[in-house]
């Protein structure tokens, strides 16, 4: 055992286990060096500027379809402006047509117009009132033939209030009593006025028309002597009954009245001595029962109503203004 030779070192072989431990920490390594920070494998060379041309070309992409909306965008705005344009173009020469057309009738009308009023009469035409059969039977069963004709009127309802009547006539025309009693004249009549109501009281018997005077405060003056007339003769067994077809008209009437006649505002109601109506059916209903409690209607129609109805024709007292240049003259005005 002595001879034998000292222990030599033992020899380390490239496959023990000091060299399998490193080979196996340098495997595990790799893959955290081939892995980069992202999640996947890092890009091989090349393939940064393919991402980059991708991307552009994307962007090219939309870039040409924003054009191409852009483009059909502006050609929509042009037709719309288009379209505007002829629409507003073809409306204005449609409107100017239209008001031409009109401008020359009206031309043409007003120039018939101011023919027709050329050659128009301007007298006054008095409206006749046909008489009834029972007038015809009374003129049949009058005075002989041979004796002379008297107007029917004369012979009628004021025939034996004559005297009373030209009495207060001329009184009329004398100085005005400002201080006299209500329902009494305070005003003066000229010649013509006093003339007017003669007519109508003793030749037509308290019903027809008699020509305007020319403005609505004289005839109101006219309406009030025969109030104050019919007063001496009926008392307080009438009441008057005025129409005019606007309230304008009813005032001015409402204020001549009672200028001439000193009364105040309660005299005018439907429980008073005079009212006012704007309509005729409602002027013909208050008659009819005035009539049927045993008073007398007095009847004023304004100068500015075109029509008399009929129904008006029946009552035995009224008094119709026809009118005159003036009147239509002024009426024009206040249309």
């Amino acid at each position: 055992m002595s001879d034998s030779a000292p222990d030599a070192p033992l020899p380390i072989h490239s496959d023990g286990p000091l060299e399998s431990q490193d080979n196996l920490a340098q495997a595990e390594a790799e893959p955290l060096i081939q892995a980069g920070p992202g999640s996947g494998e890092l890009p091989e060379p090349g393939a940064g500027a393919d991402l980059v041309q991708l991307v552009l070309a994307e962007l090219q992409q939309k870039r040409q379809v924003l054009e191409r909306e852009l483009a059909e965008l502006e050609v929509r705005r042009d037709q719309v402006q288009r379209e505007i344009q002829s629409s507003f173009a073809g409306q204005s020469d449609g409107i100017a047509r239209r008001v031409k057309g009109f401008q020359d009738y009206l031309v043409g009308a007003l120039q018939e117009l101011a023919v027709a009023a050329e050659q128009a009469e301007l007298v006054v035409q008095p409206l006749v009132v046909q008489p009834s059969p029972l007038d015809r039977e009374q003129a049949a069963t009058g005075p002989a033939a041979g004796a002379p004709a008297q107007a029917p009127a004369a012979a009628g309802l004021f025939s034996q209030d004559e005297p009373l009547i030209r009495q207060r006539l001329e009184q009329f025309l004398g100085q005005p009593d400002f201080y006299a009693d209500p329902w009494k004249l305070r005003r003066s009549l000229d010649a013509p006025t006093a003339g007017l109501l003669e007519d109508w009281f003793l030749f037509q018997g308290g019903r027809g028309a008699q020509p305007s005077t020319g403005s609505r405060n004289r005839n109101a003056l006219v309406g009030a002597a025969a109030i104050a007339i019919l007063g001496d003769l009926y008392g307080e067994r009438f009441q008057t009954l005025v129409l005019a077809g606007q309230p304008e008209r009813l005032g001015e009437w409402r204020r001549g009245l009672q200028d001439c006649l000193g009364l105040g505002r309660e005299d005018f109601g439907p429980n008073s001595g005079i009212v006012l109506f704007e309509r005729p059916d409602a002027l013909i209903e208050r008659a009819d029962r005035l009539e049927e409690r045993g008073e007398l209607p007095f009847i004023l129609v304004d100068a500015a109503e075109q029509v008399v109805d009929v129904a008006i024709l029946q009552f035995p007292l009224w008094l119709a203004f026809a009118p005159g240049p003036s009147d239509i003259a002024l009426e024009d005005e206040l249309l």
